[in-house]
């Protein structure tokens, strides 16, 4: 199966971050980074532990906000609108450790997933019609994402590696222009992990896509343009070729970096 296409080089980026930075107290875990990433393109984040990989994400998303510079998304500044209303906008993401409940169904979870996005959905009033709607939606991510004739098992049933795959369900149910996996690899097993590949390079090429991941065979793979971090920096952005021959990346992450990974 063959990676998306490559964005087309003159599109305005989908999100463009301008010298955001985020403090901890004195602790600096983000510093001036600035990132422009295409519609369409499938973009990898990595570097070793504490490089701050995930700070970043939680700034993009709306979990933390930056301490510095600025987050447009669909050319729109949202550096200080919360999680949902970037969701609502087309963000989706998944976390290092799995969001999902574990006793309920997947459908249920899918579902959950779906209603949250939609407007009104805190009202008391039932919806039968809508509900029905959103239904058939949990049950066609479902499908999407590998976990069909799955739809009423517990989640806690599952192996660790379709928690994964109902966790890329959960992102996609907004129908994110953007989605954001932080680690979807970890823990996988060896076969665990083709599958989760080979459904992120099936996903719909109008989706953007940026990942965290340790494992350089699935991030490489999967992303036409990388971006590596140490230390809360950029230090080498490239093509997965010239990551792979970049001398930094060996010392910080492949090789010398990264013994105690």
């Amino acid at each position: 199966m063959s990676a998306a296409p490559r964005p087309i080089e003159s599109a305005a980026p989908i999100l463009h971050l301008r010298g955001v930075g985020r403090r901890f107290g004195g602790l600096r875990a983000v510093a001036d980074v600035t990132l422009a990433v295409k519609p369409g393109e499938r973009r990898a984040i990595l570097g070793p532990n504490g490089a701050g990989k995930t700070t970043l994400f939680n700034v993009i998303s709306g979990d933390v906000a930056p301490s510095a510079g600025t987050i447009e998304f669909l050319g729109e500044e949202v550096s200080v609108l919360p999680p949902r209303a970037r969701a609502k906008l087309g963000m989706g993401r998944t976390y290092q450790k799995s969001r999902s409940f574990l006793g309920l169904s997947v459908e249920d979870n899918l579902y959950l997933a779906v209603l949250g996005v939609r407007s009104g959905h805190l009202r008391p009033v039932k919806l039968p019609k809508r509900d029905g709607e959103l239904r058939e939606r949990a049950a066609e991510l479902a499908s999407a994402v590998g976990l069909g004739g799955r739809e009423h098992m517990l989640v806690g049933s599952l192996s660790h590696g379709e928690q994964r795959q109902l966790e890329v369900g959960m992102a996609r149910a907004s129908n994110p222009r953007l989605m954001m996996l932080d680690e979807p690899a970890s823990g996988l097993s060896r076969g665990e992990r083709v599958a989760l590949t080979d459904l992120l390079l099936s996903l719909d090429p109008a989706i953007t896509l940026i990942l965290i991941e340790h494992d350089m065979d699935v991030a490489l793979r999967v992303a036409d343009r990388v971006t590596m971090m140490h230390d809360g920096r950029v230090i080498v952005e490239g093509t997965p070729a010239e990551i792979r021959a970049n001398q930094t990346v060996h010392d910080l992450y492949l090789g010398r970096g990264n013994r105690n990974e």
